[in-house]
């Protein structure tokens, strides 16, 4: 039975050995641990568990955890995700953060590496809930964060989780720095090569979602970080 006070935590992972001590190590720690080991069983468990976060192993039987984000981020855009994987391909770092995901870590780990990373991001979840407004106008595009839409007229783009989250914290800070270190440390979960890597990619894909207004441009200060710039007098 959950003790008040224990943070939930949904554990998806298919190695016996390796989810036996991930469970443990967290139950010691005062956290109420789920785990399953596959990831059909780990969607059914998200929708009654109602987990604070989510640890997600990525290569998982009946459904893997790429697939798995997918469908629990149209349930739940805010609960944090951390992949475990084998993986460390520039390429499925950034499938995995498009996709919805928080943070990854590269087996192996120790726990203590773990549970500092599911730390960070239950505190920058608490923090983000201050930053209620969901709606931007950017130029001749309304951004909605909520709906993860850019819409441009009648023309309307889906935008991917870590591209509305960026975008996001772009117009928080519009005309003026987004320091690069704390966009990674905030919606990354540090930064790493990889993550870095991984922003260079999305400030891509932002830039090219915003190139039919030439009001807007992203540009890159470098060795400090990434201003969005809306010229005011093409801004509604």
């Amino acid at each position: 039975m959950q003790q008040v006070g224990k943070l939930k935590v949904l554990l998806a992972e298919d190695e016996p050995f390796l989810g036996k001590i991930v469970k443990e190590s967290l139950e010691s720690r005062n956290f109420d641990v789920l785990w399953v080991q596959d990831g059909l069983k780990a969607y059914s468990a998200f929708r009654t568990f109602d987990p604070a976060i989510c640890i997600l192993d990525v290569m998982m039987p009946v459904k893997d955890g790429y697939a798995l984000t997918e469908d629990i981020r149209k349930l739940n855009d805010r609960v944090p995700i951390i992949f475990l994987t084998a993986k460390s391909l520039t390429e499925d770092v950034v499938k995995g953060f498009e996709l919805g995901g928080n943070d990854y870590l590269k087996k192996p780990f120790s726990m203590e590496e773990l549970i500092a990373r599911m730390n960070a991001l239950l505190n920058r979840t608490a923090k983000s809930k201050a930053s209620t407004k969901e709606q931007f106008v950017i130029g001749n595009y309304l951004f909605n964060n909520a709906l993860q839409e850019l819409a441009l007229g009648d023309d309307v783009v889906k935008l991917s989780f870590r591209e509305s989250a960026l975008l996001k914290m772009l117009m928080e800070h519009k005309n003026q720095v987004l320091d690069r270190k704390t966009a990674l440390d905030f919606l990354w979960g540090g930064d790493s090569f990889f993550n870095a890597r991984s922003m260079d990619v999305f400030i891509t894909k932002l830039r090219k979602h915003l190139k039919k207004d030439d009001a807007i441009e992203i540009v890159n200060i470098r060795g400090i970080g990434y201003k969005l710039i809306v010229d005011e007098g093409f801004e509604e």
